[in-house]
């Protein structure tokens, strides 16, 4: 696969069967790429793309984009390496198309910094890495969720008070 090759789906990049990894530095990547040689893909299997490429593909897929990759992840998945491309990141995308091929492209990735790795399979992309600050997501309090009573005070007043 090389940048030109545009597997998609729904008028948006879509390449099953690979893992697309995301460095914040071209130096990570490549050590990245370095590595994967080394444990076996073949340079076919690799295709790097540039910061300006990503996010060129990704303003043309959100230009061509259809109804139904709004509906799916496709494109919230082009938005951010759209994102990940402003902010200077460079990308791989590797031919990975069996779960032990995969996970390894992962290892890899994380080793060599990467930001995002996602798994593009046929009916579901999978994060392959944590993604965030590990903080954990808690609920809002009744008050942040408009549950609050009505009142100046932001208290219940009446009945036993």
């Amino acid at each position: 696969m090389n940048p030109a090759d545009r597997p998609g789906a729904y008028g948006v990049f879509k390449p099953v069967g690979h893992v697309i990894a995301a460095f914040p530095t071209d130096a990570d990547m490549q050590a990245a790429m370095t590595a994967l040689m080394r444990r076996g893909f073949a340079a076919a299997d690799v295709a790097v793309y540039s910061p300006e490429q990503m996010k060129r593909q990704a303003d043309i897929d959100i230009e061509q984009a259809s109804v139904l990759a709004g509906i799916g992840q496709e494109l919230n998945l082009v938005m951010s390496h759209r994102e990940l491309a402003q902010q200077g990141h460079s990308f791989l995308v590797v031919h990975a198309p069996k779960e032990a091929q995969a996970r390894g492209v992962a290892d890899i990735a994380r080793r060599f910094h990467a930001a995002r790795v996602q798994r593009y399979g046929h009916l579901a992309i999978e994060e392959m890495i944590e993604v965030g600050s590990g903080a954990r997501q808690v609920a809002e309090s009744p008050r942040a969720r408009g549950l609050d009573a009505q009142t100046r005070s932001g208290r219940e007043v009446g009945i036993g008070r």
